[in-house]
């Protein structure tokens, strides 16, 4: 079911961004445009059927692009509109707070995941 109405700017930011994998491929799109499969490369672990998937959400949010070559064999490229640029810009504070605390997260990700185990 769509979200037609948002609490606040937070909630429709984090709407259009749910999921794992969003993030990731706006930021490998920011680097500049990518094929298909580079950008499944680099953003690792992703299944082509997601990464459709996602992609196919991004570009119908207006945040992606996507040019198809026509030429053989069929050449499709993704990249980002000026407004998934604009999100991209928003993302980088976070991004940067996730580098500088990312020794921190990982031990607190795994004392939660030894809590979690001796519960089994």
């Amino acid at each position: 079911m769509k979200k037609w109405s948002y609490s606040c700017g937070l909630d429709a930011a984090i709407d259009v961004m749910g999921g794992k994998w969003k993030g990731l491929i706006l930021f490998w799109l920011g680097d500049g445009p990518l094929r298909f499969g580079e950008l499944r490369r680099v953003v690792g672990g992703v299944s082509e059927r997601m990464l459709t998937l996602q992609l196919r959400e991004l570009e119908g949010r207006g945040l992606v692009h996507r040019e198809v070559h026509h030429q053989v064999p069929p050449k499709v490229e993704y990249s980002l509109t000026e407004f998934g640029r604009s999100l991209v810009v928003a993302l980088e504070p976070l991004g940067q707070w996730g580098e500088e605390n990312l020794e921190r997260l990982e031990q607190g990700q795994a004392h939660q995941d030894a809590g979690v185990a001796r519960q089994d």
